[in-house]
């Protein structure tokens, strides 16, 4: 039985149709109304429960990340590998786009609503999402050249014709934010003569018009298909770029805010359990306020902290981190952070502009590009370029040459602080495995994105997880994985209050929120020993004699000298009487 829809979530759809489209707003609430029951989608909702728990974590992967010869296709491959070695530590996959695709590995779209035969079909999509929960990307802002939109734009045929957005090139765009140097306007010959349209990011990746409502029912349409597919989170890519307007810089505009709101109404009515992820790289401050006042999205990745990370790690001192720590703001009531350290793109250098200063921003990209990165720029108002993003593995970035073994030790005390934080943790699956830079693969292709989007052939992976760094890093990180879901003082929606206790320690508790369990995560940021008499000023840290330490499955007791923390070593410590 389709859901019935209260008055009141009539009338919130009815205030943004009003806001985005005008006076269209009935007529698109009527639209609305009957799209409901499509793909079974908002039949027989489940009531409304907790979205997430101690147990959330998402392991980020493309569907072709793992391959086997003697699987007929790579989802095959990755689900018999999840199934293996990912469950009761992975709770949803995120599978990076599927779709059929013609440039950016998969974020240029030729059509939305089918699987790329190169990865599989739609019945294996399922049966992944049978043993884990799923994240799909909703890639609104452009779809592929290639695309049968485009092509009907080409054509002139309806409706796709007014599905992008062609430009008077004579006009000022000075004020536009660019995140790449290709230019914004890209010519096409059209049946009505010559096109300049609008590609923020490539001129394969065509921008699309979210003035026209068909293009918001289009993609409603998607969103529904997913949905009834298994996708638990919606991932909005490029979100902060949808809404275009001359004479703006046409980034996080109030008709963009309010799409993001549109959608998180739309899966309330019909998947409540349901969550919507902005991806928006850019300052801190501009990326939270996709919180909206808790009505936006439910989760926003956490951008500043990969470099924060990465810098605290790589130089011994955590006082950037501490402070831009100490200083985040708890998520509005039903929202929570989405705490990564590594995904398909690099590490966004943007998250961290006013969080450090531009010689401590120098010396990390240098740092990125002596352990074999690479760096990519977008283009500035006045032409010039400035560093968007480091492109490393996050397992190169910290290793150590000549000492594997303290590498290892690194990388992995970033990921348990990744871990520890405040929101639901995203693992990249090649930190997970401990990849190291595909430096040929860049050479290959010429991108240096590839530099961090490895492709495993299954036996090539079982010998990598065998020996040196692969075995050094992947079962610690799962058995850290395991051991997380075990604790409530974990869940997303924990209190966190950070210490500045020392310039080379990150200190924070986390309280599970029937303030029963209280977990001291504390990391060395440095290789060396440090002997502290005191770890964390907190009253129930002082006066506790014993301590459980998770990571290791063991009681820790302060000596004479007070604690001994080794070189590059992560405490999640429960204080017991």
């Amino acid at each position: 039985m389709i859901k019935a829809i209260s008055r009141e979530q009539l009338k919130t759809i009815r205030k943004r149709f009003e806001r985005l489209y005008g006076s269209q707003a009935e007529k698109l609430l009527e639209r609305f109304v009957m799209v409901i029951g499509r793909y079974g989608v908002g039949v027989d909702v489940a009531p409304e429960v907790d979205k997430w728990d101690e147990r959330d974590s998402v392991l980020i992967t493309y569907a072709d990340t793992v391959c086997h010869e003697g699987e007929a296709v790579p989802l095959k491959a990755l689900n018999r590998f999840a199934r293996k070695h990912l469950t009761g530590a992975i709770r949803t996959i995120h599978l990076l786009p599927f779709y059929p695709w013609s440039s950016d590995d998969g974020f240029s779209v030729i059509d939305y609503r089918k699987v790329d035969p190169d990865c599989g079909e739609w019945g294996d999509v399922v049966a992944l999402g049978q043993n884990f929960d799923l994240m799909f990307d909703f890639v609104l802002n452009h779809c592929s050249a290639k695309s049968s939109w485009f092509k009907d734009y080409v054509a002139g045929i309806e409706p796709a014709r007014h599905y992008f957005l062609p430009m008077n090139p004579k006009k000022d765009f000075s004020e536009v934010v660019r995140p790449r140097t290709t230019p914004l306007l890209t010519k096409t010959r059209t049946r009505d003569g010559e096109s300049h349209v609008w590609t923020t990011f490539s001129p394969d990746q065509v921008d699309l018009n979210w003035q026209n409502p068909e293009v918001f029912f289009e993609f409603l349409d998607i969103l529904f298909l997913y949905l009834s597919k298994g996708m638990r989170i919606a991932r909005l890519d490029a979100v902060a770029f949808l809404w275009k307007e001359l004479g703006t810089n046409c980034l996080h505009l109030p008709e963009t805010h309010e799409m993001v709101k549109l959608f998180r109404d739309v899966c309330e009515i019909v998947a409540p359990k349901a969550i919507i992820l902005t991806e928006t790289n850019v300052p801190h401050a501009e990326n939270v306020s996709y919180f909206g006042q808790g009505d936006e999205a439910h989760m926003v990745y956490q951008f500043s902290l990969p470099p924060l990370l990465l810098h605290a790690f790589t130089t011994g001192n955590g006082s950037y981190l501490t402070k831009w720590a100490m200083e985040l703001e708890p998520p509005p009531e039903g929202c929570t952070y989405f705490n990564f350290t590594a995904s398909h793109d690099g590490v966004g250098v943007r998250p961290v502009e006013g969080l450090l200063p531009n010689d401590e921003r120098d010396a990390l990209i240098k740092h990125v590009e002596e352990a074999g990165g690479r760096v990519s720029w977008r283009a500035m108002p006045d032409g010039s370029k400035q560093p968007y993003e480091l492109n490393i593995t996050y397992y190169s970035a910290l290793s150590i040459p000549g000492d594997t073994k303290l590498g290892a030790a690194r990388f992995l005390c970033s990921q348990a602080l990744a871990l520890s934080m405040r929101g639901i943790p995203g693992i990249y699956f090649h930190s997970l495995t401990g990849t190291e830079n595909y430096t040929e693969g860049v050479e290959a292709s010429g991108q240096n994105r590839t530099i961090n989007r490895r492709k495993w052939q299954l036996p090539e992976l079982k010998e990598h997880l065998k020996d040196g760094v692969g075995k050094l890093v992947f079962n610690r990180y799962l058995r850290m994985l395991r051991r997380r879901t075990e604790h409530p003082a974990f869940h997303p929606d924990a209190p966190q209050e950070v210490f500045d206790v020392n310039l080379d320690l990150f200190v924070h508790r986390r309280t599970s929120l029937d303030g029963e369990e209280a977990v001291f995560c504390i990391f060395n940021l440095t290789g060396k020993t440090k002997q502290l008499k005191q770890l964390c000023p907190d009253p129930k840290f002082t006066e506790a004699e014993v301590f459980y330490d998770i990571l290791r499955a063991r009681e820790l007791k302060p000596n004479s000298k007070g604690y001994t923390i080794k070189p590059y070593q992560a405490l999640w410590l429960v204080p017991r009487s």
